[in-house]
């Protein structure tokens, strides 16, 4: 049997409540890091995911139909991917089999076959749990099909990875997707008390509490291990606060509270120097973001949307650019993915700018937030249906591309009784350039249009 292929027969955990461990498994569980001993038992004693886990949501109903399902969890490091699956061995009394994709391969997936035909023989099911599946190749992952199909075994995979870039669309197809999100704030402080009573540690003041859940960024066991470290390294002190934190962790704690002055002064910083066209100063605050532990992909979507809002249609190559680095990084990660954000960074920042899309949208949703509701007028309704004609659908429409120019000058497209308006106006920068005269070109050629009596008549 290979190390990277474990085998847990579980008991249910009443029947765990009343065995007694001998000496190995009480001096084995002594020595494990505080995440483990405190992993739940019970699907009750997970935090967070009520999303899931709640009345009536997916994973919940899984637990209770009696029927479980081949599955894909996918979520950050620390949030109750292994201890779904273990749970879920234990809610159906079947053997529990947890294969490393990062040491496994095919040899292991053909023991792990054996076993589960073993056991299936004496009527018992078999979960097959596979850590960091997306590091398995196609024919790693192809190897699980057959067997997943004729029901030997549920397959459980747990991945940190966008599972459509890296689980083939054959397993993908066989298994249920479970978005696991990261752990709360409130559930990390619940979680951080638990630890604080097992080991009977140090108070936590407000201020080094807080600086400690952001620091673990979501991951429930990393809070759990790294209050554990500071209870080792701070023996003799009875309250922690956050100057104390910071010299025990130092430089681990160069991270950002997720809701703190700092994260959001510095994305600001970011966003207003790429506005600005300063590529310098955004390369600075990019590398000030990456090196205090920010996740690159909130950084993405960041560039994402000043592409957006700031660069537009003066450059619709930005937004390009942006979706570009994001499917980047997607595939190489971090660090190698992040030399990708550098330079769609340095591009935004020296890319004409213009916010005159983003001003017509808000322009426009105010306006419909506090006009009436229009109806469509009956010219531009669709008539799908001979009924739909008869009652006047789409009569009198103007097809554009049989108009000189593909122009349908003077044709109504506003609701009956709202005057046409300007909403959109481009600026003279970049492409938009050009764009401003496209536009002062439609609206003249749409003036006179409506200006025209036979066009009116035709209306």
């Amino acid at each position: 049997m290979q190390d990277n292929l474990s085998l847990d027969l579980p008991e249910h955990p009443d029947r765990r409540a009343h065995a007694k461990p001998g000496a190995d498994d009480s001096a084995a569980a002594s020595h494990a890091p505080l995440a483990e001993r405190l992993r739940p038992r019970t699907l009750d004693e997970v935090v967070g995911q009520d999303h899931l886990l709640g009345p009536g949501q997916p994973v919940r109903v899984a637990f209770e139909s009696g029927q479980p399902h081949s599955m894909i969890l996918w979520g950050p490091p620390g949030v109750g991917k292994t201890t779904l699956a273990r749970l879920m061995a234990h809610a159906f009394d079947a053997q529990f089999l947890a294969i490393s994709a990062v040491l496994g391969g095919v040899k292991d997936i053909r023991e792990a076959v054996e076993q589960a035909q073993a056991v299936r023989r004496n009527g018992r099911r078999t979960i097959v749990f596979v850590d960091e599946v997306h590091r398995f190749n196609k024919a790693q992952q192809d190897a699980f099909l057959p067997h997943v199909e004729s029901g030997l075994f549920t397959f459980i995979g747990a991945t940190t990875e966008n599972p459509s870039f890296e689980v083939n669309a054959a397993l993908l197809s066989r298994a249920t997707v479970h978005v696991l999100r990261a752990v709360e704030e409130d559930a990390m402080a619940a979680l951080l008390q638990r630890g604080q009573q097992a080991l009977s540690g140090p108070e936590l003041t407000p201020d080094a509490r807080a600086r400690l859940i952001a620091y673990a960024d979501g991951d429930a066991r990393r809070v759990l291990n790294t209050y554990e470290t500071l209870s080792g390294m701070l023996k003799g002190h009875a309250l922690i606060d956050e100057a104390l934190l910071q010299r025990a962790l130092g430089e681990q704690l160069r991270r950002y509270d997720k809701g703190g002055d700092q994260f959001y002064d510095t994305i600001s910083a970011l966003h207003k120097s790429v506005r600005g066209s300063d590529p310098d100063a955004a390369l600075y605050w990019l590398v000030r973001m990456l090196d205090g532990g920010v996740d690159p992909r909130y950084i993405v979507r960041r560039l994402i949307r000043m592409a957006s809002e700031d660069i537009g249609l003066a450059d619709p190559r930005a937004l390009r650019m942006a979706l570009d680095a994001a499917e980047t990084y997607e595939r190489l990660g971090s660090p190698e993915g992040e030399l990708t954000l550098a330079e769609c960074v340095i591009y935004l920042a020296i890319a004409p700018k213009s916010n005159a899309a983003y001003t017509a949208y808000k322009a426009v949703r105010a306006w419909v937030k506090q006009d009436t509701t229009r109806p469509v007028p009956m010219h531009l309704r669709n008539a799908p249906t001979k009924l739909m004609k008869t009652l006047g659908h789409g009569e009198g429409y103007r097809y554009a591309h049989d108009e000189p120019d593909a122009v349908a000058a003077g044709e109504r497209y506003f609701p009956d009784g709202m005057a046409p308006q300007a909403f959109y106006q481009p600026v003279p920068r970049g492409l938009e350039i050009k764009i401003s005269d496209r536009v002062a070109q439609l609206r003249t050629l749409a003036a006179d249009g409506r200006a025209d009596p036979d066009k009116d008549a035709s209306d």
